[in-house]
């Protein structure tokens, strides 16, 4: 598996590099690290033993219990919180959240959540999402009462207590077999952000002539006015370090699709590393994006950002790695824990 670095994403203007990781290398870190599987720590054999969280009031780490009802002893090594926004999406909701379920605690060596971020659904979604949440282990569902992917994302990172946080289309149009690389420049200390690229030539992607179109012509415009040194600003498929995403929401203006694009662009002025992954995906022909609506909003972010000044540089965290690649590390220092900043909690609709 190859990952790729756009040029110039941190401090010291270094040429783009690309570096290579072995398949296993993740999972034999994990392991030699002394870490066990989402399965094996965190769900007791038979019927697991949850309460769950319907309504989103208590942290992501809460929801890490054993059969007693009481926390794993290390239940907070790592933590992975995924956040799935939604928008009436009822009819592909439980589908793709067990499929996303299941593969997580097959592939993962560390504790993960996902939470269902609903965003204003007018139909069955939020039900859903509580049933679901009641039924998976590590499962939450929240309520948002306006729509806006930033919305629903920044909602929740900015109250994550996990140690990296991610995010991914309902649709899951992205191959799921992506996500354990996606995150792993993230585990080792390399990168601060990571995303997901259709437009680079190791991606599968099959969609329609007009958003390739569109897609290819968008990205170019950001590197031909923004200097963007990313491949793929909109692709669902991100994730980034818990307190390095915290340090960059309060400067990040939109809520809706811009959200993407204004954050790595940030993220890029900043001097943090972005790293790519290419990715498997398939257009959903039922997306709710509304096209011609979303060019525009974004054309309107671009020229925002085009005569937005950043004189300043946000102070973010060090980059120190969450995974240690020694047999020999003691318990206590296999993973650093992100800085629980919680705020007022979600509220049920």
């Amino acid at each position: 598996m190859t990952f790729r670095l756009p040029a110039g994403t941190w401090a010291g203007g270094r040429a783009a590099t690309t570096f290579s990781v072995p398949a296993d290398s993740l999972q034999h870190a994990l392991i030699s690290a002394g870490h066990r599987s989402q399965h094996e720590e965190t769900v007791p054999r038979g019927t697991p033993c949850m309460t769950g969280d319907p309504a989103g009031e208590a942290p992501a780490s809460s929801l890490l219990l054993v059969g007693d009802g009481q926390q794993a002893p290390a239940a907070r090594d790592c933590l992975v919180e995924v956040t799935v926004p939604v928008y009436n999406e009822e009819k592909i909701l439980a589908r793709n959240i067990r499929r996303l379920h299941s593969c997580l605690t097959g592939n993962l060596s560390f504790h993960f959540v996902i939470t269902i971020a609903d965003n204003a659904s007018t139909d069955g979604t939020f039900a859903l999402a509580r049933q679901l949440s009641a039924e998976l282990p590590g499962v939450r569902a929240v309520h948002l009462d306006r729509k806006g992917r930033g919305l629903a994302l920044r909602h929740v990172w900015s109250r994550s207590d996990a140690d990296i946080v991610a995010y991914m289309d309902a649709d899951l149009s992205t191959g799921l077999d992506a996500f354990l690389p996606l995150i792993a420049p993230l585990l080792s200390g390399h990168s601060d952000l990571a995303i997901g690229t259709r437009l680079v030539h190791d991606a599968q992607v099959v969609r329609g002539l007009r958003r390739e179109v569109i897609s290819r012509a968008y990205n170019l415009l950001l590197r031909a006015t923004l200097s963007a040194r990313f491949s793929d600003a909109q692709c669902g498929f991100k994730a980034g370090r818990a307190e390095v995403i915290r340090a960059l929401l309060p400067d990040v203006q939109d809520d809706a699709w811009f959200f993407d694009t204004e954050l790595l662009m940030l993220a890029q002025r900043t001097g943090l590393r972005i790293s790519e992954v290419p990715v498997a995906w398939a257009e959903d022909p039922d997306s709710k994006v509304e096209i011609v609506r979303t060019v525009l909003e974004d054309l309107r972010g671009v020229a925002r950002l085009r005569f937005r000044h950043h004189d300043e540089r946000l102070r973010v965290p060090s980059r120190p790695p969450l995974v240690q690649d020694e047999p020999d590390c003691e318990p206590g220092t296999k993973c650093r824990s992100a800085h629980s900043e919680l705020t007022a909690p979600e509220q049920p609709r």
